[in-house]
């Protein structure tokens, strides 16, 4: 497919993407409020708008084989921890803006992982033997084993979220 349809899908999924998780982030402070219902609605809609994406995405013909995505996942952890954090590191550096540096920092950390963690789902792509992720809550880094403390952002390991 190409096209301006394929550009329009694009530009939606990429709409909707941003949309679930931002209101995500608006249903977490709503609760933190004490307000349920605003939280509940923005909850639901944000899985209204995972589901948009995901259709976007699937119309788009972008969803191939899992050889293929876990080569499409590698290169894009490899461009965010290799090329596009190092230049937001170094902008929010500039400028003094320290909640930039960590969360910038948290992240091209993780997505070093998450790279190393693609290629080696990928070179073990018919292994049978089942594997566990655990997710950090604070940075996203991901482990295999659950760590004492994120060697990221020393969150502790009691609160990683099993996969």
């Amino acid at each position: 497919m190409n096209g301006k349809t394929l550009d329009n899908l694009m530009e939606a999924f990429a709409g909707e993407s941003q949309a679930n998780r931002k209101y995500l982030a608006y249903a977490k402070k709503a609760e933190a409020e004490g307000k349920k219902n605003a939280a509940k609605l923005f909850k639901a809609a944000s899985d209204a708008e995972a589901i948009h994406a995901q259709k976007h995405f699937e119309v788009a013909e972008k969803i191939k084989e899992t050889a293929e995505n876990l080569n499409d996942a590698v290169a894009g952890e490899n461009h965010e921890y290799q090329s596009m954090y190092p230049e937001f590191l170094k902008v929010a550096q500039e400028e003094g803006n320290q909640a930039a540096i960590r969360t910038f920092t948290y992240a091209l950390k993780a997505e070093e992982v998450h790279a190393r963690l693609y290629q080696e789902a990928k070179d073990n792509l018919d292994q049978e033997e089942e594997v566990y992720y655990y997710l950090c809550p604070i940075c996203g880094n991901i482990e295999k084993v659950v760590p004492e403390k994120c060697p990221i952002c020393g969150a502790l390991g009691s609160k990683f979220i099993k996969y």
